[in-house]
């Protein structure tokens, strides 16, 4: 597995290894020594998985405090462009967002620091997108910022989309007061 580099502090974009054959493929999706080897302290504790159509948007999601967490999401079905946003204070990209695409195909895993917000769309049809977590879903602490507040240039989205109804009404990054230092 590698790493590719990443514009936030603490986020990686992976790479893992692929193994085919005439039968399909194999893919290694964590391993706590090659993530130690990475410099990734990741014990994850929950897993979950999200099916979205094609021009669903999901996020800006996090956990604050006590119940913030590390995320690491792959894509098994489908194709989506996924998206961080930096809220912590004292980082250099405090405020700060960008995405990666993705995807069944290209097989990249995406690790989230704690105080990342994250979000995506989905490009196509029926994409499967899974979470690994290193705190249980916390409803009293999961949050979130407006999809579209924060100058991201999302493809093909406006205030018609897919977008769930708690999505639409969280606070401008503007309004936001992070807990994160």
């Amino acid at each position: 597995m590698i790493s590719i580099n990443q514009p936030f502090p603490g986020t990686h974009l992976l790479k893992p290894k692929c193994f085919e054959d005439n039968r399909g493929n194999f893919v290694k999706t964590f391993h706590s020594g090659v993530f130690a080897e990475l410099g990734i302290g990741f014990n994850p504790v929950e897993e979950f998985y999200s099916t979205s159509r094609k021009g669903v948007l999901r996020g800006m999601h996090f956990q604050v405090p006590p119940h913030e967490h590390d995320k690491l999401v792959y894509c098994i079905r489908g194709r989506v462009l996924d998206v961080v946003l930096d809220l912590r204070k004292s980082s250099k990209t405090y405020g700060q967002s960008y995405g990666n695409e993705i995807s069944a195909q290209n097989q990249l895993i995406f690790f989230i620091p704690k105080g990342v917000a994250h979000g995506f769309v989905s490009l196509e049809e029926d994409s499967v997108l899974v979470y690994k977590t290193t705190t249980t879903h916390a409803p009293s602490h999961d949050i979130g910022v407006h999809w579209n507040t924060f100058g991201f240039v999302w493809p093909t989205l406006t205030e018609t989309s897919l977008i769930s109804a708690r999505d639409r009404q969280f606070p401008a990054l503007d309004e936001f007061q992070t807990p994160f230092l």
